[in-house]
């Protein structure tokens, strides 16, 4: 018999108890909450690297790769004191205090370009590492699991009422699953890329939208259904710099695939202030303001899925919102530790859930706030046209049967008319 135990936060205090729900109401009142809270005008969702788990290692898998392709032992001394200093062992950060180091050494004394070079060739093994992790070519059974889940994801969320704006998808994860899940269910989506044969960013893409024509008579349109907007606030796999740019205005190019690292042309960086400054220039800060425009919006909901709120830069724009907007709410699907800043603010529009389920004895104990969990069970089915289809096959399955029925007594009855 299943067994299951279930977290539900409101701001700091306990959903089930200061609504008096009873246990075996509980996943049901969950469920409640968030189709409720899915008829908001907006809505958004902010992926971080749980939602690719385990196809691609979340940051404490990357970092132990990492220090699996440190052999040189000056490197690793070098990236063990920085890691020493890190807060919870971040990559992102190692990698800031790298990028920092090697501007500090160049702009200091050229007696100093041997520390100058070891920065390099950490940064570059870093990089490296996380470039083969993620570059993925969805050819193992794991990754297919990721990628289905993925498919679902959108199937359910992506077909929304016309007068509802269109799915947005926030992600700090730098893997083309999204795009992959999107492609294969032949939905539309606009990330920021543009163009014919080569496709260059363009912010201003982020303000489109696809519409069809509703009478061939007159100029009337409505917005097409299955869209959705795609911030990959972090980068992309598939992102290079076009130093021989077609385009008059971006320099950001996105490719199909990209089969090996280039540490001059890749984008898949982790933005930092002291990165060549691209954190302050595109893509970054177009993304980052769209993330903050969009969550300032008026009714909108976050829900918020394998993300740890590790990063500051990405909180920041949350707290903002919740600080401004008093129409937003936040929904985050994940166990995080009591200690995170997030925990710690007693707000009614914050909620928080995770728990876990004991399907039998025989089978493993599952994580409830994972993305696969949410997307089957907690994630309601917003297309019309799929229930619509259920209708439908009813129907047709309950018409046959009748067909059948009807078959069978014609038979009988011939059959009984020659004996």
């Amino acid at each position: 018999m299943s067994s299951f135990e279930l977290h539900f936060k409101q701001g700091t205090s306990d959903f089930f108890q200061d609504n008096r729900i009873k246990d075996e109401d509980r996943i049901a009142a969950v469920q409640a909450k968030i189709s409720e809270l899915f008829n908001m005008k907006n809505v958004c969702f902010l992926f971080g690297s749980g939602t690719s788990c385990p196809a691609i290692p979340n940051m404490k898998g990357l970092l132990k790769k990492v220090e699996e392709h440190l052999t040189d032992n000056s490197l690793r001394r070098l990236f063990d004191r920085i890691q020493e200093h890190t807060n919870d062992n971040n990559l992102e950060e190692i990698l800031g205090v790298l990028y920092s180091g090697k501007f500090y050494v160049e702009g200091v004394s050229d007696k100093l370009e041997s520390n100058r070079f070891k920065c390099s060739q950490l940064i570059t093994i870093i990089e490296e590492v996380i470039f083969n992790e993620i570059n993925i070519d969805f050819s193992t059974g794991t990754q297919k699991t990721v990628l289905d889940t993925y498919q679902r994801f959108y199937q359910k969320v992506a077909l929304r009422n016309k007068d509802l704006s269109r799915i947005s998808v926030f992600t700090t994860n730098n893997d083309i699953y999204n795009e992959t899940a999107l492609d294969s269910m032949n939905i539309h989506y606009v990330n920021g890329f543009g163009g014919g044969l080569h496709k260059y960013f363009n912010p201003a893409l982020f303000n489109y939208t696809y519409s069809k024509r509703m009478d061939l008579s007159v100029d009337k349109y409505e917005p097409v259904e299955n869209m959705v907007y795609l911030y990959k606030i972090h980068g992309s796999v598939n992102w290079v710099y076009d130093d021989n740019s077609q385009n008059s205005f971006f320099n950001i190019k996105e490719e199909p695939r990209l089969e090996k690292y280039n540490s001059d042309q890749g984008v898949i960086i982790y933005p930092t202030p002291t990165k060549q400054n691209k954190s302050l220039g595109a893509p970054y800060v177009d993304l980052f303001r769209e993330f903050q425009h969009k969550l300032l919006e008026h009714n909108t909901v976050l829900f918020v899925i394998g993300y740890s709120f590790s990063d500051q830069h990405v909180n920041d724009i949350v707290y903002r919102a919740l600080a401004t907007n008093t129409t937003i709410n936040v929904f985050i699907i994940n166990e995080l530790s009591e200690e995170k800043e997030i925990c710690k603010i007693h707000d009614k529009r914050i909620f928080r859930l995770w728990g876990y389920e004991q399907p039998s004895e025989q089978e493993n104990r599952r994580e409830m706030h994972y993305f696969k969990y949410t997307v089957d069970n907690w994630l309601p089915n917003v297309n019309a046209f799929t229930q619509d289809d259920e209708i439908t096959r009813e129907f047709v399955s309950r018409f046959n049967d009748l067909k059948r029925q009807h078959v069978d007594n014609t038979l009988t009855t011939q059959l009984n008319l020659f004996q």
